[in-house]
């Protein structure tokens, strides 16, 4: 039985960051988990943009040089993330959970399917058909990708998370590969749809069905998918 059902979930809207300004919040925010100082936590953000490189990122895989990047806009970090290369850019909510795994939850392939999962609720609420696609994180509709995954974990606390493509510049990704999967499209919301979603309904669907996923009450009790009040950072 997960230890988690008991604990109340805060949920951060961070708003339009600089990816490395948000890595930073998110290594403060997780060493002060770990030390019991905070709250499980998830954080909601759209970067600006830049390509991020994991642990497992081939050089193949960057289409284009740092100096070209830089004259497009785009920044470029590496980070302690699994996986290989990912897109961040406005248009994409990105969700950096912090939280402290404990018992039965202590398993990282569970994590990790959670994620999916509550990304796969979401896309099934604006009624469109996601899967996941063994061997490969992340959230797929039909035959293309949506949604991408990378974590890291210490002292069981999680780090990194999951980002969902709803009204993003695709031709950004031409930067890359995206996730190392050559020959693989990406999509949105919005192409799937047809038209864009507000960001505001997406975070709430979100934030919903990811505390039904790890069990959580959510601030205040249970959350509702209308109306939720995301409390930004000052």
């Amino acid at each position: 039985m997960s230890t988690t059902a008991q604990k109340t979930l805060e949920v951060t809207d961070l708003g339009l960051m600089a990816y490395e300004v948000a890595l930073v919040y998110q290594r403060d925010l997780r060493e002060r988990r770990i030390r019991g100082e905070a709250s499980d936590t998830l954080l909601l953000v759209e970067h600006p943009p830049v390509v991020t490189l994991g642990s497992f990122a081939k050089a193949e895989h960057l289409l284009s040089s740092e100096e070209s990047l830089a004259r497009s806009g785009v920044a470029l970090h590496r980070v302690e993330r699994g996986g290989d290369v990912t897109l961040h850019c406005p248009g994409q909510l990105v969700g950096y959970p912090i939280l402290l795994l404990e018992g039965a939850d202590q398993d990282v392939r569970r994590y990790v399917w959670r994620l999916e999962q509550t990304v796969i609720d979401t896309l099934n609420a604006f009624g469109l058909q996601a899967s996941r696609r063994q061997g490969t994180p992340g959230v797929w509709v039909g035959e293309r990708k949506v949604a991408a995954l990378g974590v890291h974990l210490r002292r069981w606390v999680t780090l990194h998370g999951f980002s969902l493509n709803v009204d993003p510049d695709l031709g950004l990704y031409q930067h890359i590969v995206p996730c190392g999967l050559a020959g693989v499209g990406v999509t949105s919301l919005a192409r799937e749809l047809g038209q864009a979603p507000r960001m505001a309904q997406v975070k709430a669907l979100v934030v919903a069905a990811f505390t039904r996923q790890f069990g959580y009450a959510g601030p205040g009790g249970p959350v509702p998918v209308a109306g939720y009040e995301f409390r930004p950072t000052s």
